[in-house]
């Protein structure tokens, strides 16, 4: 497994975080401290690109559900993109496909 690396870049909806590595009980830690310094404005979309993403256990899971509850507790959006199909695989089978907006790529997921 390849370690955790986000690289952030600004759309015209707002924060695109590239996710690439493994998203794991390790790692997760990582992601949630830089949700404590995101400020996202109300009506603005983050964007997890997860294209890069190697591996997600339970914690990175429950991370991504923190960058939701997060997001909307600032009256914004979050959305998933270019989800791996391991992963996209247990959002379907615990539901989380119904709660995340889920996209093919970052660029139709920041429209």
């Amino acid at each position: 497994m390849s370690p955790l690396k986000i690289t952030t870049r600004d759309a015209t909806t707002g924060p695109v975080w590239e996710i690439s590595g493994a998203l794991d009980y390790t790692t997760a830690p990582e992601l949630l401290a830089r949700l404590t310094t995101l400020a996202l404005r109300p009506g603005r979309r983050l964007v997890l690109d997860l294209t890069g993403m190697d591996f997600c256990d339970s914690s990175g899971i429950s991370a991504l559900i923190a960058a939701r509850n997060h997001a909307h507790a600032q009256q914004a959006d979050v959305a998933l993109a270019a989800v791996p199909a391991h992963t996209l695989r247990v959002l379907r089978i615990v539901g989380l496909d119904q709660i995340f907006p889920l996209y093919p790529d970052s660029a139709t997921a920041a429209r």
